[in-house]
């Protein structure tokens, strides 16, 4: 393997800012961001389910290997010189267990900040009490 490529959203918060700081982190294997369900992913991944990269952060290698949720996020780690071991605890089975809670709470704060907030309630109508004579 001689390359990562790791789905994200681009129009996430989230996802930007975990790219932008994956790709500046000093790396035993070069990563490449590309935008899921995008033309390119489309081109080099056709056999992929591009509604699922969507949804889930996914690692794909050079050779056709692929990651998705909280394993997408530990091979994402282990390409990284400083993260490799932190990578390493993380793929025993109690560490998967902790990177998958972390995959869904990622999951979810992406979703959170993706959905349009709810309007507001209206203001109850307000009761007028006679006044004394």
């Amino acid at each position: 393997m001689h390359r990562l490529y790791v789905l994200h959203d681009p129009t996430c918060p989230i996802c930007r800012r975990f790219g932008a700081w994956l790709v500046a982190q000093p790396a035993h294997v070069p990563i490449t961001l590309m935008p899921a369900g995008g033309p390119d992913a489309r081109a080099h991944f056709p056999a992929l389910d591009h509604a699922a990269t969507m949804r889930d952060i996914t690692v794909v290698s050079d050779v056709g290997d692929v990651w998705t949720k909280e394993h997408a996020w530990v091979v994402a780690l282990w390409a990284t010189r400083t993260h490799r071991a932190t990578a390493e605890r993380l793929a025993t089975r109690s560490g998967l267990a902790a990177a998958k809670r972390m995959a869904y709470a990622a999951a979810g704060l992406r979703a959170a900040l993706a959905s349009p907030s709810p309007p507001p309630a209206p203001l109850p109508t307000p009761v007028v009490l006679a006044s004394a004579p």
